[in-house]
């Protein structure tokens, strides 16, 4: 009884609230049904025939309680019809029909439609629903209005205003062109549209006409120059990746000095302190390297993830907590997140109770170079799977910390891949970088080792039934990750510039986080459960690398402004440890196509675990007395290959200072875990410590 009389109470301060719409809808009813019967017998037989008069009068009584009734029920009151929609509209015919209905049903069991012909009732509905739906178009008085201001926008102004040229003539671009029309303040007048769809040239949307397809923008171009409305502003009324070419249309664009925007989504959040309907925003380089969506398996992905332990180092990081949560929606018994940043814990661990409540979750403060934690975060939950992410990845600061690069990549990743061994894991999931491709750094070289490394435990587990897989994925720049290129253009950029930029022939991969994460998860899935890739590196298809100089350009015009005269660039030379251009493959590696869509296979030549443990021992020497030539040394015995920048790191660092000895503390040293050689699970034993 509650909800229905609230509803009640609803209906009734609706009719309230707009009674004036509501008595005018009334007298409309009475007249369409008087105006049908005297079209269908003639206004004589009012006069002539007083049953047929009377029972026209009892029927439009009848017919108008009917409405008083209907109306308000089916929620005409409840409409803001300044902004009605097509579904409006048919709500309206809708009560009317049913009015009718009631009418035509009440009549027929009281005289069977004796007294009135039928096809009165269809006259009736034929006159009412125009009648009540024009009543209700003068609610849209300023699109009326605006009918005016067409001539606006199909001829511009181009002195005064600032002519458009649109890219994507769809439901967004209608939205913005009547945005236009209402708005007489508006500085932009559209000249004409761009689609992708062929069909849609020589046709009009509001006055403003579809001109040709992005493969005609020059022409475009040229004929609206050639009328005098050459566009100063492109504006993107569509996602940017769903268009083919839309890269070529803004490196067009901008070589001829026009502004290139992208409108905001429609549903998506804006200033409230901007009064703006639409909103322009600079293409940001995600929109250019967005691709579509790769072919997930979703299935693949629930069963690796599905129901299992699976834990994750560096997981506050950039790639580590995009992991992390999609790891958490992909359904986990329990989620082990580690990192040594206390911050960066605290971020990730937040968001998983706030996103995914439902998933048990650990969170330990933890670095993967301490053996001992390792270990007890280990015991603890005995994970199955492991991701591992940490590792110090900016190149100039493991330049200057070439030691400390290599307690982490490579002696903290063999101590987490020796863990995955004594604990039982059924594999461990590496995430890896392109800089390890012919490296002139120690962090592509540490990192380089860990993929060797990784490499050699997965092809000895050949020979050993049960052995956890061990698989590397490398990829190259994610955008958005901390210390990314484009926030520092930004905060340069907001500062007035410079712009700096190492090298104008610098290039690099770039990939979206999501897109690396989503990649990284399939390439593991079809791992572990198919048996491929076994010695193999998992390598991200990124397309074709782009120039950091082109992509500092372009954010300086997409601001508005002229490079090298509004903002200036300058190049400051590589940092230590850098390289002009990446590469996704080294020359001696063997190229294999994986059966995992938008993935590659690269197989370096395999190490052997004693060369590699041998070296590992040094490096362990190496880095407990501060020896970063030493460090040099060791690597380029494992990869001759490695040619470290002569500025970086060759210099003999200073070694570490010696610590005063305090009672009852001795100097720590490096330990290590020993992994078991036998089937997982059997790390009773297997923990031991070298001094």
């Amino acid at each position: 009884m509650g909800k229905i009389r609230t509803k009640f109470l609803g209906i009734l301060k609706s009719v309230v609230r707009n009674y004036r719409l509501y008595a005018l809808d009334l007298v409309l009813a009475a007249f369409a049904l008087v105006f049908a019967a005297a079209l269908r017998v003639g206004p004589q037989a009012f006069i002539a025939d007083v049953e047929f008069a009377r029972s026209i009068a009892f029927a439009t009584l009848f017919f108008v309680t009917i409405c008083a009734i209907t109306f308000p029920v089916a929620g005409l009151y409840k409409r803001n019809w300044r902004y009605a929609s097509v579904l409006d509209y048919i709500i309206l015919v809708r009560a009317v029909l049913i009015a009718s209905l009631i009418l035509t049903t009440c009549m027929f069991l009281y005289s069977r439609l004796a007294f009135v012909p039928r096809s009165v009732i269809l006259i009736e509905i034929m006159a009412l629903v125009p009648l009540i739906a024009a009543v209700r178009l003068t609610f849209r008085h300023e699109d009326l209005k605006s009918l005016g201001q067409i001539s606006r926008i199909a001829e511009p102004d181009v002195r005064s205003m600032v002519p458009v040229l649109l890219v994507g003539a769809g439901d967004e671009a209608d939205l913005y062109l009547r945005a236009l029309q209402r708005d007489n303040s508006s500085a932009y007048c559209p000249v004409g549209f761009i689609d992708s769809c062929e069909t849609e040239t020589g046709t009009m949307l509001r006055g403003v006409p579809v001109l040709g397809t992005p493969g005609d923008f020059d022409a475009v171009i040229a004929e609206l120059d050639s009328q005098g409305k050459r566009p100063r502003h492109l504006i993107f009324t569509m996602p940017v990746a769903s268009i083919e070419g839309a890269d070529r249309i803004v490196d067009r664009a901008e070589q001829l000095g026009m502004a290139v925007s992208r409108l905001n989504p429609a549903t998506s959040l804006r200033n409230t302190h901007k009064s703006d309907e639409f909103e322009l925003r600079p293409i940001e380089l995600t929109d250019l390297l967005e691709r579509p969506q790769a072919s997930l398996d979703v299935a693949a992905l629930h069963r690796f993830i599905g129901g299992r332990r699976v834990l994750v180092t560096g997981a506050g990081g950039s790639i580590g907590s995009e992991l992390t949560k999609q790891i958490a929606a992909l359904g986990p018994s329990h989620i082990v997140v580690i990192d040594n940043c206390e911050f960066n814990l605290y971020s990730i661990d937040l968001e998983l109770s706030e996103n995914f409540p439902e998933v048990p979750r650990s969170a330990h403060l933890c670095d993967v170079r301490n053996v001992d934690r390792l270990n007890d975060v280990f015991s603890k939950h005995h994970p199955e799977l492991v991701f591992h992410t940490a590792a110090l990845k900016h190149v100039p600061m493991v330049e200057l910390n070439s030691c400390e690069g290599v307690y982490t990549n490579v002696l903290g990743t063999k101590n987490v891949a020796e863990a995955v061994m004594c604990w039982g894991a059924l594999g461990m999931v590496q995430v890896s970088t392109d800089k390890v491709v012919n490296s002139t750094s120690i962090m592509g070289a540490t990192k380089r080792l860990a993929e060797l490394y990784c490499q050699a435990l997965d092809l000895e587990g050949l020979s050993r039934e049960g052995s956890p897989r061990f698989m590397t994925v490398r990829f190259g720049n994610v955008l958005g990750s901390s210390g990314s290129l484009i926030p520092l253009f930004k905060r340069q950029l907001a500062r007035g510039g410079p712009l700096t930029v190492t090298h104008p022939d610098m290039k690099r991969f770039f990939m979206t986080i999501r897109e690396a994460v989503e990649l990284t998860l399939q390439a593991s899935a079809y791992g572990l459960e198919k048996e491929i890739g076994q010695g193999e590196i998992f390598v991200l298809d990124m397309g074709e690398p782009i120039k950091i100089v082109d992509i500092a350009r372009r954010m300086i015009r997409l601001a508005g402004l002229t490079p090298d005269e509004d903002v200036k660039i300058n190049f400051i030379g590589c940092r230590p440890g850098e390289k002009l251009y990446e590469e996704l493959f080294d020359s001696t590696e063997e190229r294999v196509t994986p059966p995992v869509p938008d993935v590659l296979g690269a197989v370096p030549k395999p190490v052997p675990l004693p060369v590699l443990y041998d070296a590992f021992s040094k490096l362990e020497a190496a880095v407990a007395a501060g020896d970063s030539s030493a460090v040099v040394g060791v690597i380029r015995s494992v990869l001759p290959g490695f040619r470290p920048d002569p500025a970086g790191v060759l210099k003999k660092a200073p070694q570490r200072a010696k610590e005063k000895k305090i009672p009852g503390r001795e100097k720590r040293a490096i330990r290590r875990i020993h992994p078991v050689v036998g089937p997982r699970g059997n790390a009773g034993s297997s923990i031991q410590q070298s001094r």
